[in-house]
């Protein structure tokens, strides 16, 4: 680098005295032992709630995922600051991979479709059988993790490698692993949320579904990241690294995909609502009825309405307070908008929360957070020899 390039003044090390991972393993084992108890209690609640927490972690992992191959393959410098975040939240998802298992179990449970007595009769799915088999349900999760694992691990080693070795040709094969790995990963992420989710309504279906998936994921994300952001700024970290422009950037990112979840969610129903088939129409019509109508008007309201409107001035992404509110608003949301999509198979006349809810998502987010933390304190928390460095360091000399 040149000279007169800005130079990193911040530890790049996570403090040793911050022991989050270990506090966050504690939490994940009081809830899974919770959600045990809540197994053997009322086993057709648990794995529906499982699900939705299992559902909500993971596609944070995904989103995860893509940024850091968009951020590669479109040599993208803003976002280099940040990058070991979402890095960290992606690269042990082949250890995550284990938590489906549950899910293997419970399908019986969950999907109607397994259930050869019921498909019989019924000539929807009987055109669907081939697809929609307990065998091939299982190898596609393997398929999937396996993809993840894989693409996670070597994304994430490369990325610490180019650290260790300052070789800034690391780069070019970061590329060339990203550009076919959007690709796939575009496809198996699709075929993902048409398993966990779509096919828990195994008459309804949507083309649209895997690109609504990724849309709620990706907006979820942006919080994440820049809530992720002002804990490291309470806690003394990054505080000279990662800038004010990168965070009215992360405000911006944010802004833009609430704009494109509104989109492609509002696109699906529209299309729906006019094709007018009672297959496709009959999903929205059990959330459209008892205490699930004012879910899905809280999610128009307060996963699009009130953000895009905080997010649309430019002070605002400048805002601590408003971006933190707003954070938190759609996050809680994207929760809620997974609960929405799950829970209406279990309890159609409307809302039934249940503490088991809430104890397998303190149980798997625990373990989430925990696999995070413990991966982001391994390395350095910031890709020190990256080639886009520096530029990404003089975003906050040029605000």
């Amino acid at each position: 680098m040149a000279s007169h390039s800005p130079k990193l003044t911040d530890s790049v090390q996570f403090p040793t005295h911050l022991n989050v991972a270990k506090t966050f393993y504690g939490f994940g084992a009081v809830g899974l032992i919770a959600s045990m108890v809540g197994y053997f209690l009322n086993s057709e609640q648990f794995f529906f709630s499982y699900l939705t927490s299992f559902s909500f972690f993971t596609s944070i992992a995904l989103a995860s995922m893509i940024l850091v191959m968009i951020h590669h393959i479109t040599k993208s410098s803003w976002g280099t600051v940040l990058r070991r975040i979402p890095e960290s939240f992606f690269a042990n998802i082949w250890i995550w991979s284990i938590f489906i298992i549950p899910i293997l179990i419970g399908m019986s449970t969950l999907y109607s479709w397994t259930n050869t007595e019921y498909i019989a009769d019924d000539p929807i799915m009987v055109g669907k059988i081939p697809y929609l088999n307990v065998p091939f349900f299982v190898i596609r999760q393997f398929i999937y993790f396996a993809i993840w694992g894989y693409l996670g691990h070597r994304l994430y080693k490369l990325s610490i490698k180019m650290d260790q070795t300052n070789d800034w040709g690391i780069v070019h094969p970061l590329r060339k692993l990203s550009a076919p790995g959007i690709l796939i990963f575009a496809l198996t992420t699709a075929f993902a949320s048409f398993d966990w989710l779509m096919s828990l309504d195994a008459h309804w279906f949507s083309t649209m579904f895997g690109v609504y998936f990724f849309a709620m994921s990706i907006q979820a994300l942006f919080p994440i990241l820049i809530l992720m952001v002002f804990w490291l700024h309470k806690n003394e970290i990054l505080k000279n690294t990662i800038g004010k422009a990168h965070i009215y950037d992360l405000g911006a990112w944010f802004f833009g995909f609430t704009v494109f979840y509104a989109y492609i969610a509002f696109s699906q129903f529209l299309l729906i609502y006019y094709a007018n088939i009672p297959e496709e129409t009959l999903w929205f019509y059990h959330r459209l009825e008892g205490s699930w109508e004012f879910v899905t008007y809280s999610l128009l309201i307060c996963r699009f309405i009130i953000p895009f409107i905080l997010l649309l001035n430019r002070d605002t992404k400048h805002n601590h307070k408003f971006l933190v509110f707003t954070s938190i608003l759609v996050i809680v949301m994207h929760f809620i908008e997974i609960y929405w999509i799950v829970m209406p198979i279990l309890s159609h006349g409307g809302v039934s929360f249940s503490w088991i809810d809430i104890a397998t998502f303190i149980g798997l987010g625990g373990i989430f957070m925990g696999l995070f933390f413990q991966k982001f304190k391994q390395n350095n928390i910031v890709p020190i020899n990256d080639p886009q460095l520096s530029d990404s360091l003089s975003k906050q000399y040029h605000q």
